[in-house]
């Protein structure tokens, strides 16, 4: 695998090292012992998937927070989608920064998120699916969420907003949680309270 730090430390975007012949390619997707030599956390709690029917479809912008805070690791098995990520740990330099980046079934990447990161995508065709593999269990009354749409953000989306959740649009704005997601995504906090 090929490992490409973004701007935002921890976050990498994983392209294939394909071993190619006749038949087509070989490629490793995931190696616990790469992950690690990179500073990464290869533990897998979860593996998920997402099926969009639509072209336009955000899922997003979402996160657990701490103590259980997840790592991602996002690809496109089916169609494509703009991935969009926001660091959300306080005490970064790139705090509410975001990095954006295509995965889709033709390019094969993947993105490794890491903790403290609000996640989503837009869908670029109809039928694409996404496969997630999550280092914490989903835990109900610590997940959240930021507005697709959230000036504080500055998220761009390629194409109209088509189809999103109700929950995804009822998220409240940055301006009204901004300092209690602050506090709580603090790396020393253990016990969360609910700012959805």
């Amino acid at each position: 695998m090929i490992f490409t730090e973004t701007e935002l430390a921890g976050a990498f975007i994983v392209d294939l090292a394909r071993h190619e012949d006749n038949r087509g390619f070989f490629a490793r997707v995931f190696c616990q012992q790469e992950f690690e030599a990179h500073g990464l956390k290869p533990l897998i709690a979860q593996a998920n998937v997402g099926s969009n029917r639509y072209r336009g479809t955000v899922r997003g912008m979402h996160f657990q927070f701490p103590p259980a805070a997840e790592t991602k690791y996002v690809r496109c098995v089916r169609g494509a989608v703009l991935d969009i990520i926001v660091d959300l740990r306080p005490e970064s330099p790139t705090y509410l920064q975001h990095v954006t980046v295509e995965l889709s079934a033709k390019n094969q990447r993947g993105i490794y998120i890491p903790e403290r990161f609000a996640h989503g995508y837009q869908t670029l065709e109809d039928d694409t699916d996404t496969i997630y593999m999550v280092g914490e269990f989903y835990t109900p009354g610590v997940e959240g969420g930021l507005r697709h749409d959230d000036p504080a953000l500055g998220l761009s989306w390629p194409l109209p907003v088509d189809v999103i959740s109700e929950k995804d649009r009822a998220w409240k704005p940055f301006s009204e949680v901004g300092p209690e997601l602050r506090r709580l995504m603090s790396p020393t906090v253990t016990a969360p309270s609910n700012v959805a």
